[in-house]
């Protein structure tokens, strides 16, 4: 007896699966579907959170198109559910609960025979008797595990919030943090940085400039998101041609999907010692039928951040981010609009060599409008259509001590993307298949050499997961138009010939999950990568002011395209998981900025410039988690990177040390406690003009209370960071010479969650 599990399934969830699809062997009802000569439809309706079952579901059943023939009943008291004397074929299945978010689907009905179905249910709302746990919200039909890698949400995305999405996605297994200060900080996974990690809010691309270079910013404030998952295997595909990367998407749904009964909003305050941050947050969703509205606030202040041997000065922030949106919801369709604007002025810290001696202030703002619309169509092969369609403004303004511009950016962009997800084709379970366009407009003003351009990017891409039995396998591939036009062709530049380029290349990934029992699988994928040179990487010719570096393009630049491997075995016991994964990336014309050594006289600069040179990457992860009894939690985790010049064997720059953590965490209805110990190996395998930096171990701890009050959920986390005030470094730090990282860091969150 086969099960079909809609949405991710939990640990508990595997464990009443499997016991359910033990008692459905002995099931009386598929003798009796035989003797009627007609089929039916079992199953359960589960929290997808808790794994516990959800009585009382409402659950309505009819042939797509059709009011004829439509059952409806609500599950027992075991959340248990049974529609007999089905005929065969494609019925739509829709699902609902107060305090849930409905779930929609297409159900195939064999032959004369008995079809059982787990469906899953996310929250609306955030309790579970006093324990708060955040909702999850997914609206895509081709989820499977190994696809998230990472994801953040509920308590644990409360007790991580930092000051900047990678300093909130820092401790995960196999990310890290690249930085020049604290708020010029973007995440790294697997030692791979800049434009192959791509940064999204509900699918969009984020227009910034912080792939670029270690001086910008990433333009999202992670405080108000729903949550943050880190995306990994074929289906990066459908956003970006780098498989060897990642997506780091941030879920917010500016543009609402789904309607509520109820009015939902959120309350947030915060606030750390180490740099005397404050933050207030707002957020509400209110439904006014058939529309749907959603806004959103945040505020952020900080001063300069406190080290154990002294103050980073120049380092201080102020943010404010914007955004609201509304959509006309209707049967599993929306159509919609938002808008978001993030405000940002920052402090690059000097002092050190090549640097301004006073440092530099940058001041950004980001607009951006988007429009979304989704319908279900539920054909013979489609399931649904969606268009979202984007027009984004950046603005990038960096300033000397005296007030002085040194260097400004201005971007406009348009992106969008189409793209349709299919019902089963044969041996095709289900898939997406669509295109994404954008053109750019770049330009630069003060003391930048860089030409100002133009880029347009048109991507066809197709993402196919197919069942063969015990295997399953995932597919994509992607193909990439890029046209990158300078405004000034200069066939005698010093760095050579700046001239209109044109790309065409491709990617490919492919993932074979084999299912060795029902809680132990066996995965490995294979991948070709590619990426398209940035304009800056092409084009720089001059002085960086904030990233205190003399930049030298390369317009010759070929693409970067490079084979992937990855070998991964993990367990999922009901109280163990275990995640073991080894990787390889065999890459060709890996582009990179490399610190020549020379001095730039007239900047008194050092000199980066910019090559594609063959490069290895390959390292391992592995994570467990033992729940030992039903209050106390173990887990460990470790990752590891090496990179090196294929040519020479000397390590590549910016790698990431071996590093690793161990935590212990004990829970109540009402309180969670924990430790944390982190420890990261000395980093001597350096470029040679790159600093190393000694090992550390530090250990952290956090203490939550949620507490309800009528139809108000509270939740309380204090964290403690470097609890012993240890001095470290951290080796993809830019200012790691002047001082470390912070000291000890008491971080103080309160979320109020409410329904109107």
């Amino acid at each position: 007896m086969r099960f079909r599990v809609v949405s991710r399934m939990p640990l508990l969830g595997m464990l009443l699966c499997t016991l359910f699809a033990q008692a459905a062997i002995l099931s009386p009802v598929q003798a009796q579907s035989a003797r009627s000569g007609t089929s039916a439809l079992r199953g359960m309706v589960l929290d997808a959170e808790s794994g516990a079952s959800i009585d009382g579901a409402y659950l309505f059943l009819r042939p797509p198109g059709s009011s004829t023939e439509a059952q409806e009943q609500t599950t027992d008291a075991e959340g248990s559910f049974l529609f007999t004397s089905l005929n065969t074929g494609e019925y739509l299945l829709q699902v609902s609960r107060t305090g849930y978010r409905a779930q929609r689907l297409t159900v195939d009905i064999p032959d004369r025979a008995e079809r059982d179905l787990i469906v899953y249910l996310h929250p609306r709302t955030y309790q579970t008797a006093p324990v708060v746990v955040t909702g999850t919200h997914m609206h895509t039909r081709t989820e499977k595990p190994g696809e998230v890698a990472t994801v953040l949400r509920g308590k644990e995305l409360d007790r991580e919030l930092g000051l900047t999405l990678a300093a909130t996605l820092k401790n995960e297994t196999g990310l890290a943090m690249r930085a020049m200060g604290p708020a010029p900080a973007r995440p790294v996974i697997r030692g791979l940085g800049g434009d192959r990690v791509l940064v999204s809010e509900d699918g969009n691309k984020t227009t910034d400039l912080s792939a670029s270079s270690p001086d910008h910013a990433v333009t999202i404030e992670p405080f108000a998101a729903e949550r943050i998952e880190v995306l990994r295997g074929p289906k990066v595909l459908t956003q970006t041609p780098v498989t060897i990367g990642g997506v780091v998407n941030v879920v917010r749904h500016d543009v609402p999907q789904d309607m509520h009964r109820h009015t939902l909003g959120t309350l947030g305050l915060y606030g750390e010692s180490a740099n005397g941050g404050v933050l207030g947050s707002f957020r509400a969703e209110v439904p006014l039928q058939p529309v749907m509205l959603r806004g959103e606030f945040s505020r952020r202040s900080t001063g300069d951040l406190r080290t154990p041997e002294g103050r980073l000065y120049n380092s201080a922030s102020e943010s404010t981010d914007l955004g609201f949106g509304g959509s006309v919801i209707d049967d599993g369709s929306y159509a919609g609009v938002s808008f978001r604007q993030f405000d940002l002025e920052y402090g690059i810290p000097g002092g050190f060599v090549g640097a301004h001696p006073d440092g530099v202030q940058i001041e950004l703002e980001r607009r951006q409008y988007n429009v979304r619309a989704s319908h279900t169509v539920d054909a013979a092969w489609m399931h649904d259509i969606t268009v979202q369609l984007s027009r984004a403004y950046y603005r990038h303004r960096e300033f000397e001590a005296s007030g002085r511009i040194g260097s400004e950016f201005r971007i406009v962009s348009y992106p969008g993307k189409i793209w349709f997800s299919h019902h089963s084709l044969g041996p095709i379970d289900e898939g997406i298949a669509g295109v994404s366009f954008e053109y750019r407009d770049f330009d630069v003003g003060g003391f930048v050499f860089t030409a100002p351009s133009t880029s347009v990017n048109v991507s066809p891409y197709l993402y196919e997961r197919l069942e063969l039995g015990p295997v399953q396998v995932d597919a994509a591939v992607r193909y990439n138009y890029d046209r990158i036009a300078p405004l000034e062709e200069k066939l005698d530049a010093r760095i050579g010939q700046i001239r209109t380029r044109e790309f065409h290349t491709w990617s490919l990934s492919a993932t074979a999950l084999y299912e060795i029992s029902e809680v132990v699988h066996l995965g490995a994928n294979v991948s070709r990568s590619s990426r398209v040179p940035t304009i800056e990487e092409l084009f720089s010719e001059g002085p960086h002011l904030a990233a205190y570096s003399y930049e030298v393009g390369n317009p010759d630049l070929a693409d970067e395209n490079g084979i992937g491997t990855e070998v991964f075995l993990y367990h999922r016991f009901p109280t163990l998981y275990f995640n073991m994964t080894f990787f390889r990336n065999d890459m060709h014309a890996f582009i990179i900025p490399r610190n020549t050594g020379e001095i730039n006289y007239a900047t008194f600069l050092p000199v980066y410039a910019t090559s594609g040179v063959r490069a290895l990457l390959y390292g391992g992860e592995m994570q467990v988690r033992w729940d030992a009894t039903d209050a106390l939690t173990l887990d460990a985790s470790l990752s590891y990177t090496h990179g090196s010049f294929r040519d020479s064997g000397a390590p590549l720059p910016q790698i990431p040390p071996l590093k690793g953590q161990l935590g212990v965490t004990w829970k109540t209805a009402a309180w969670r406690f924990g430790l944390n110990g982190e420890f990261a190996d000395r980093q001597s395998l350096v470029d040679e003009f790159e600093e190393s930096t000694a090992g550390y171990a530090l250990l952290h701890g956090f203490a939550q209370y949620s507490f309800t009050t009528g139809q108000q959920v509270h939740n309380v986390s204090l964290s403690a960071e470097n609890l012993l005030d240890q001095p470290y470094r951290n080796h993809l730090s830019r200012v790691k010479a002047i001082l470390p990282e912070a000291g000890l860091n008491l971080r103080l969150t309160y979320k109020l969650h409410f329904e109107i």
